[in-house]
């Protein structure tokens, strides 16, 4: 009897505790219900008709952990009220630790650059089709195969500003109600804070696209760690928000690049719909843009775009009323489950 009071004991506290794997392999535990990570979550739902003026998510207690946290938020802002660029109080900084630094785990190092392909007939290409399944084992996106939804992602990618068209590109947004991605370099940030501070307050994403734009398949992981790290803690620190998605520069990496991304909590995005239209010297008009993002379109699809090009502001909103007509739904990255 005795025994068998003391095994319960033991399930008994066992059952009070969970646990979550750290960066290093280890268990770590901490009481059920007593998480110090509290979060106020906005899913974007991205069919509304009033402008979007809240973050995607907020929680206003940062832990400045790192690593994949099952249900921890891919946007945080600070609390309301303070003196920054966005209103946010700023949020601690953090100082990540590289996962296996050296790649004893050898993981491949050989360049790979994004291919999507053309979709065609409102499927996506088999390109990206076979990219995801690989992605799926370090949380990436490039299709989302899991929504029952026609469902898709508008993205843009920010290295520098172009005769004030991001600032079109958001009127139009708001205009329908459709909530994006902006992937933004530090430099661009730096530079256009009026915008990143628009892209956060109408409740669109802003993405770490790192801080020099270098090619992830090249640089150890430290280097990518920093990289990072420091485009990161700019957002925290100015404007007090940070947003856990990532777009490797120019589409390049590599496995091991995947692994410390996602070892950081970073979900990394890339994108199943995209064409020449960051060439500002080959301008083919609105209706070329039209015409080549909507016969791409299909279920699930990431759409990138420029917003440096006269012809995506130009056709953005017919490019929107289009997918509409056709049953397409926009969501928010925040709402793709991985």
């Amino acid at each position: 009897m005795k025994k068998l009071l003391c095994l319960i004991l033991v399930l008994c506290t066992a059952l009070s505790f969970s646990g979550c794997v750290n960066e290093d392999g280890i268990t770590q535990f901490s009481e059920t219900g007593k998480e110090r990570r509290q979060s106020e979550t906005q899913s974007t739902r991205i069919e509304r008709t009033e402008p979007m003026n809240k973050p995607t998510e907020v929680s206003v207690s940062d832990e400045s952990g790192q690593g994949p946290k099952t249900g921890a938020p891919l946007v945080l802002t600070g609390a309301a009220g303070a003196d920054t660029k966005t209103g946010f109080a700023p949020l601690e900084r953090v100082s990540y630790t590289v996962s296996d630094p050296e790649n004893t785990k050898g993981l491949s190092v050989k360049r790979i650059g994004h291919s999507h392909g053309p979709a065609f007939g409102g499927k996506a290409h088999h390109t990206v089709v076979d990219f995801q399944k690989v992605f799926e084992k370090f949380g990436a996106l490039t299709l989302d195969t899991k929504s029952q939804e026609k469902v898709l992602y508008l993205t843009f990618d920010c290295g520098w500003e172009y005769e004030n068209l991001t600032a079109r590109v958001l009127d139009i947004l708001r205009e329908k109600g459709v909530p994006a991605a902006f992937f933004c370099t530090l430099d661009h940030i730096k530079k256009q804070p009026e915008l990143i501070v628009r892209m956060i307050k109408e409740g669109h994403i802003v993405g770490n696209h790192s801080t020099t734009h270098p090619n992830f398949s090249s640089i150890n992981r430290t280097k990518m760690k920093d990289e990072i790290e420091q485009t990161e803690n700019y957002l925290r620190e100015n404007f007090g928000y940070c947003a856990k998605f990532f777009r490797f520069p120019a589409g390049e990496y590599n496995e091991n690049a995947l692994d410390l991304v996602s070892s950081l909590g970073y979900v990394s995005v890339f994108w199943s719909v995209a064409y020449n239209d960051w060439n500002v010297k080959q301008i083919k008009g609105k209706d070329y843009a039209v015409k080549t993002v909507c016969e791409r379109l299909h279920p699930g699809a990431v759409i990138l775009l420029h917003s440096v090009s006269k012809d995506n502001a130009a056709a953005l909103g017919e490019i929107i009323d289009k997918a509409r007509a056709e049953g397409y739904v926009f969501r928010a990255l925040t709402d793709y489950s991985a």
